[in-house]
């Protein structure tokens, strides 16, 4: 059974950084394309980055450099460093591995001044 576990939201204001932390079981992110997700009010889920097993990662063209996919294959976990954050960004973020049909809770991201 394949579980991730969300977390490292927060609110912070305009410009500021959070590090996103999903902690995978059931699966090894090392053998699996990881994916960020995330879902505003009202709003469908977007994509937001995938890390492959090889090659370079991809970003949704909204995150324009501000964000970074990433994995630690010893603690089976990935993360998404975020950067200048905007009002925008203020949605519950989720991770998924591809092919995968399994979601975690999601962490809240909220930018506000």
């Amino acid at each position: 059974q394949v579980q991730l576990v969300e977390s490292g939201g927060g609110v912070v204001q305009p410009g500021g950084s959070l590090r996103l932390s999903c902690a995978v079981s059931g699966l090894y992110v090392s053998r699996n394309a990881m994916s960020w997700y995330r879902q505003a009010p009202g709003n469908e889920r977007e994509w937001v980055a995938t890390i492959p097993r090889a090659a370079l990662s991809t970003y949704a063209g909204f995150v324009k450099g501000r964000f970074t996919i990433s994995r630690d294959n010893n603690k089976n976990t990935v993360y998404l460093q975020m950067n200048s954050l905007q009002f925008e960004d203020t949605a519950v973020y989720y991770c998924k591995a591809l092919g995968w049909n399994s979601w975690g809770q999601g962490t809240q991201v909220t930018v506000s001044s």
